[in-house]
């Protein structure tokens, strides 16, 4: 995902008139569609349909910069934010699942 990628999909938000001054999405109705992706990301999965899971990844992409965007902290801010948390995090791999230690 490049920076130009990023700030292509927020121009095209606020055409559709999702984001931006005359913006009509909130917090909950982006959070709704980005249930609905996260769905379709699931049934790809179930069917290891790998165009429905690489269209759906990027589905939650689109719907998760708008979303932060409309709570007023870019993605890059909160993706930024995350990394710091989870950079010195130590755990191990259980089951295919990164634990973390407490």
């Amino acid at each position: 995902m490049t920076q130009e990628t990023i700030n292509a999909v927020r121009e095209w938000g606020i055409e559709k008139g999702i984001i931006g001054p005359n913006g009509k999405a909130t917090e909950h109705t982006q959070f709704a569609k980005l249930l609905e992706e996260i769905d379709e990301l699931r049934i790809g999965i179930i069917k290891d349909d790998h165009d429905e899971k690489i269209d759906a990844i990027g589905d939650c992409a689109v719907v998760l910069i708008l979303l932060s965007e409309i709570i007023g902290v870019p993605l890059e801010e909160c993706l930024e934010s995350a990394y710091n948390v989870i950079k010195s995090r130590s755990g191990k791999m259980i089951d295919g699942v990164f634990v973390k230690d407490k």
